[in-house]
């Protein structure tokens, strides 16, 4: 079974690859290149639309894959990544007999007598697990834990062999699309292959997850408002989890908010600031914020009196969550207080210390690109980014078209993790409160940790007299460079769009040459075929397919 499934998604990947070679690599170079422009869109967007009815009919890590490529902006267009990211809510049930089977394997005993009652309708169904409400055994109930009801997460039956053998697949396919050079240049598919091993392997082990649980819950152990539901060790195991039941309401379900007479602005900025404890203060973050893992709980009067307002926030699910290193750390608190400042080029430097931006990257464009973003965008509203004039957003990528087409960038796995969170953390935010600005959420913060660089005492002034220091030494040096180079007339002036249109140009004068040479090369070698000079013959038409070979494959 699992050799065929083997089989299977190579043969998947490898149609999509011989699609793309058909099309990018051999019409697109013999004449049909304004064709093949025009249709790249609809036929990348048919590749990500394939793949998402793929992935829901074989599950495992195809699921994951597809989600894991839906929160890659930093490699895929935006087309392609709208069109993954719904897989979550498309995953197909499994049975629930054979989820039973699982669950008494792992408990040796019946699975009625680990629990009263289990709904046979699932709560939610995920890649690797499916969630079903039960109820604790009367005794279970009194002797550990003071609630019953409780939700029981079960994997599903041969999962780990189903990854495994995805995982192996998938690394042959890997090699097979570093051997195209731009692929190569924008990514290392083995790297972010093994970034996806270690996150789906580290979910598959239920009691990590339940540790995960605890140690957020210990985080904000002082902080009413936040609510983890309550591990029960007993009826947990490496592939069942059970957790107690909260029946809050899902963080998106406005209607019921409202009903509730609770103050969404409120949740949005709650739910905000917690993320930024999290990664600034606890440096343990839940990496996985969809709205099917935030609830709000409503509170009675009495509840409501003791925390000071009438509802609390409840995370769930801790199978992936992030953590954050002493340097990575630093960087992204260079990054908050540049953009609450507006600083460019300190935003550049925590990229380079992150160690994010590729070796092509062109720095300066970067930053003029940055300071741009700051010019045209700082401090605006999500429904005021949507109501700006298209003409600015065109206007913007005229300018920086270039550096937008390349990306210069590639994403380590925890990085990627915190900006999709990020990135889902914002929609939720401005969907609970569509005037919700992240700049003014931002900024009092920032101010915070701006007050506590400057009460760094001596080793703050060092660093920074130290860098005023540095900056000043340089000025005489570089202010004679650049005269020498004046007085010699050497002074380069660097444009990069026009450096990569001349570049362009060269590589067409090269191929239309090529493209002489094959003609001229194929004329020769049908007359000589025609005169019976069988071996001169084969060597122009050798001659003629290295031009062809040059025509294909030159970039």
């Amino acid at each position: 079974m699992y050799q065929k499934r083997y089989r299977h998604i190579l043969w998947f990947f490898a149609k999509i690859i011989l699609s793309f070679i058909w099309w990018e690599l051999i019409l697109s170079r013999i004449g049909f290149r304004k064709f093949v422009s025009l249709s790249r869109e609809k036929r990348f967007r048919a590749y990500a639309i394939k793949f998402r009815q793929e992935a829901i009919k074989m599950g495992g890590v195809m699921i994951k894959v597809g989600q894991f490529l839906s929160a890659r902006l930093d490699v895929l267009p935006s087309f392609i990544t709208d069109e993954l990211s719904g897989l979550q809510d498309e995953v197909l049930p499994e049975k629930f007999e054979d989820l039973l089977k699982v669950a008494q394997a792992e408990f040796d005993l019946p699975f009625n007598e680990k629990f009263e009652y289990v709904d046979p309708t699932p709560l939610a169904a995920a890649s690797i697990g499916q969630v079903h409400l039960a109820r604790l055994q009367k005794s279970s109930c009194a002797e550990e834990n003071d609630f019953c009801d409780v939700i029981v997460k079960i994997q599903r039956p041969n999962i780990e062999e189903i990854v495994n053998t995805d995982l192996s697949a998938l690394a042959i396919v890997a090699r097979w699309l570093m051997i195209y050079p731009p692929i190569r240049k924008r990514a290392n598919i083995p790297d972010l292959l093994n970034e996806l091993r270690q996150s789906t392997l580290e979910e598959l082990d239920y009691l990590r997850e339940g540790k995960n649980a605890e140690q957020f819950s210990e985080n904000f152990a002082t902080d009413p408002i936040i609510l983890v539901p309550k591990v029960v060790w007993s009826h947990t195991s490496r592939h069942v989890l059970t957790l107690e039941y909260i029946n809050a309401i899902k963080i998106i379900d406005y209607k019921k908010l409202d009903q509730a007479e609770i103050n969404r602005a409120a949740v949005a900025d709650k739910l905000f600031d917690t993320y930024l404890q999290q990664i600034f203060e606890d440096r343990f973050f839940h990496a996985d914020p969809h709205p099917g893992n935030l609830f709000v709980l409503p509170l009675d009067e009495q509840e409501a009196a003791k925390i000071g307002q009438n509802w609390r926030l409840v995370f769930i699910d801790f199978g992936m969550t992030g953590s954050i290193s002493e340097k990575l750390m630093y960087s992204l608190r260079e990054i908050l207080i540049a953009v609450g400042t507006q600083d460019a080029r300190r935003i550049i430097e925590a990229y380079k210390t992150l160690g994010v931006l590729l070796p092509s990257a062109d720095v300066d464009l970067l930053e003029r690109a940055t300071n741009k973003v700051f010019e045209r965008f700082w401090g605006k509203t999500a429904p005021e980014l949507r109501d700006m004039h298209q003409s600015e957003a065109v206007a913007f990528v005229q300018e920086f078209g270039s550096l937008i087409y390349e990306m210069p960038f590639q994403i380590p796995q925890n990085i990627m993790l915190l900006a999709r969170s990020l990135g889902i953390l914002s929609g939720i935010c401005t969907g609970l409160y569509e005037p919700f600005n992240v700049w003014e959420n931002i900024t009092p913060y920032v101010q915070k940790l701006v007050t506590a660089e400057d009460d760094g005492g001596w080793q703050f002034w060092l660093k920074e007299i130290g860098n005023i220091v540095t900056l000043i030494a340089g000025l005489p040096r570089k202010t004679d460079t650049l005269l020498n180079r004046i007085e010699q007339g050497k002074l380069i002036f660097r444009v990069p769009e026009t450096d990569q249109k001349i570049t362009a140009l060269n590589l067409s004068i090269k191929k239309l040459t090529a493209a002489v040479l094959l003609t001229g090369f194929l004329m020769v070698a049908a007359q000589l075929f025609n005169n019976q000079e069988l071996v001169i013959a084969a060597v122009f038409t050798g001659a003629a397919m290295i031009s062809l070979g040059y025509i294909l494959l030159a970039r």
